[in-house]
């Protein structure tokens, strides 16, 4: 996740680079503000959800081999990759409870792969 963390924020820091045009510290109004959170969260969703429906690993999930797919090994649908977005956004929003679920879980599964009904598998060594 720290790798993924250090692409995004690289991401974000371009996606960022029209903002200021939008808006000055001083007189942005509260829409203006929301849409552009919006559009920050949009861009992270468009980061992760690309990944994730396109191979099922982010550059993070390569260096540790491990891969996201449906439970019946199908690559992710984008509607899918939403429900599993959201559903991770809430389980930060609690103070991470549903990726501390992954201990619990006799599946090692978060709420998000729970609730997205995906699960995400380690990958053999390559030779």
């Amino acid at each position: 996740m720290l790798y993924d963390g250090l692409l995004l924020a690289g991401v974000m820091i371009v996606a960022a680079i029209p903002l200021p045009f939008f808006q000055s510290a001083a007189d942005a109004s509260a829409w203006v503000r929301a849409l552009i959170q919006i559009y920050l969260v949009l861009v992270c969703f468009l980061f992760f959800g690309w990944f994730w429906t396109h191979g099922g690993q982010t550059l993070g999930m390569r260096a540790w081999r491990l891969q996201l797919c449906g439970i019946n090994g199908q690559n992710l649908a984008w509607s899918t990759a939403v429900v599993r977005f959201l559903s991770a956004l809430l389980s930060w929003l609690i103070l991470g409870l549903g990726f501390f679920w992954i201990a619990l879980d006799p599946q090692n599964r978060a709420w998000h792969d729970r609730l997205s009904k995906s699960i995400v598998v380690v990958l053999p060594r390559r030779p």
